[in-house]
C-alpha cells in the first residue's frame, strides 16, 4: 500500500525562509521547429493551492510547453516564469520545482535508490529524504532493483518520487497515470489533491477527462499550440453548454403543453421523459406545480468535461479513426481507410 504524502518537515534546514505562493506564468509563449509552430503565442497562469489540468489533443503542444517551463526547450518568442523568474535562474531548482515529464528518462542500469540519491546529492538534499519518497510512492521494496527492469507503472512512481524529492512548491506532471492500475490511479488522484491542499502549485497534463474532472479545479486547454480556455472546470463546462432539465411525469402530454405555454423549449427525451432546454429545474418544477402536474423525476442535466472538450477541440485533432457506423467511400463499416490506417503507423 502507498502511504499518504504530507509535509514531512525533514527539509526545514534547506528552506531558510517561508515559501512564497508559487505561480507559473506564460506570456506570448511560442516555439517553432523549422516551419512547424508547436506553441503559438500561449499566455496563461497557474495558481497555487489547486490542481490545474493541462488539456489538449495529441500534438497540441502540451509537452513542449512543459519542457519550456522546465528550461529544457528555449522559447522562440515570449517567456515563462516560476515565481517571477526563469527556471535557469532558480538557485536550487529541484527544491523549488519538481517534474515528471518522461517516466523512462532514467539510466536503466541504476537502481531506483541510486537514481534518487544522485539527484539528492546534487541539490544538497538529505539522504534520508530518498527513503521517505520511496516509501511515499510504494517502491521501498524494489528500491535496489535496476530501473531498466521497471514496468511503466513502476517507472511512473519513480518519476513522481523524483518530483517530490526536493519538497518543492511547484510540481509539473505530464500524463502521470499512464501505466498505472486502478489502485495506482486513485493514489495519484488523491496525491495531487493533497499536494494542492498544502498550498503547492500542481500543473498536470492528461488525456483522461474523467480523471481531470475528479481532480482538477482549474483548466488550461490548448489546441494546435494556441489557447482555447484558461478557466475553472466548472466554468469551462457551464460556459460551453446550454442547461437542460430532464423531467418525467405520468402526464407527459399535459406537462409538455404547460411548459410550452410558459415559453420553455421542450423536446421528447429517452424513455418517455421530456428534455427542457434553457431552463432551470426550479422553473420547470414551479410550472408543473402551478398546473398541479405530478412529477416522477426532475433532474438538471450537464455535459461531461469529456463531451465539452471533444466539442471544443474537434477541429484541432490531426488524426481521426473510423467508428463502425461511419463507413468511408462505400467501404464496409469498420474497414480501414487512409486516415484510419495512418493512425496505427
Amino acid at each position: 500500500m502507498c502511504r499518504p504524502v504530507g509535509r514531512s518537515g525533514l527539509l526545514g534546514s534547506i528552506h531558510a525562509e517561508p515559501r512564497a505562493l508559487p505561480v507559473i506564468s506564460a506570456v506570448g509563449l511560442s516555439k517553432s521547429y523549422g516551419s512547424t509552430r508547436a506553441v503559438d503565442e500561449l499566455s496563461f497562469e497557474v495558481r497555487s493551492g489547486v490542481v490545474t489540468g493541462f488539456l489538449g489533443p495529441n500534438g497540441s503542444g502540451k509537452s513542449t510547453t512543459m519542457r519550456m517551463v522546465m528550461g529544457l526547450d528555449r522559447p522562440t518568442a515570449g517567456s515563462v516564469t516560476i515565481n517571477g523568474v526563469g527556471y535557469h535562474d532558480l538557485r536550487w531548482p529541484l527544491r523549488e520545482v519538481g517534474a515528471l515529464l518522461e517516466a523512462k528518462a532514467v539510466h536503466p542500469g541504476r537502481s531506483a535508490y541510486a537514481h534518487l540519491l544522485s539527484l539528492a546529492q546534487t541539490n544538497a538534499i538529505p539522504r534520508s529524504r530518498v527513503d521517505d519518497v520511496l516509501a511515499m510512492v510504494g517502491l521501498e521494496g524494489v528500491s535496489r532493483r535496476k530501473a531498466g527492469k521497471f514496468s511503466l507503472g513502476m517507472s511512473q512512481r519513480l518519476g513522481i518520487a523524483s518530483a517530490l524529492l526536493g519538497d518543492p512548491g511547484v510540481l509539473l506532471f505530464d500524463e502521470p497515470i499512464n501505466g498505472l492500475d486502478p489502485e495506482g490511479i486513485l493514489w495519484v488522484r488523491n496525491l495531487l489533491k493533497s499536494l494542492a491542499a498544502e498550498g503547492r502549485t500542481v500543473f498536470v497534463s492528461s488525456h483522461l477527462m474523467s480523471e481531470m474532472a475528479q481532480t482538477a479545479t482549474d483548466l488550461v486547454v490548448i489546441g494546435r499550440g494556441r489557447l482555447i480556455s484558461d478557466t475553472s472546470v466548472e466554468n469551462f463546462i457551464a460556459s460551453n453548454t446550454e442547461s437542460t432539465v430532464l423531467v418525467r411525469t405520468p402526464e407527459t402530454e399535459r406537462l409538455q403543453g404547460v411548459l410550452a405555454a410558459a415559453g420553455l423549449r421542450v423536446a421528447p427525451g429517452a424513455d418517455g421523459g421530456l428534455v427542457v432546454t434553457g431552463a432551470t429545474a426550479v422553473q420547470v418544477g414551479e410550472a408543473a406545480h402551478a398546473a398541479s402536474v405530478m412529477l416522477h423525476e426532475l433532474s438538471p442535466q450537464q455535459a461531461s468535461l469529456e463531451e465539452v472538450f471533444m466539442d471544443m477541440t474537434s477541429d484541432m485533432v490531426d488524426y481521426h479513426g473510423l467508428t463502425p457506423d461511419a463507413p468511408v467511400d462505400g467501404a464496409p463499416a469498420g474497414a480501414p481507410s487512409g486516415a484510419g490506417a495512418e493512425v496505427g503507423r
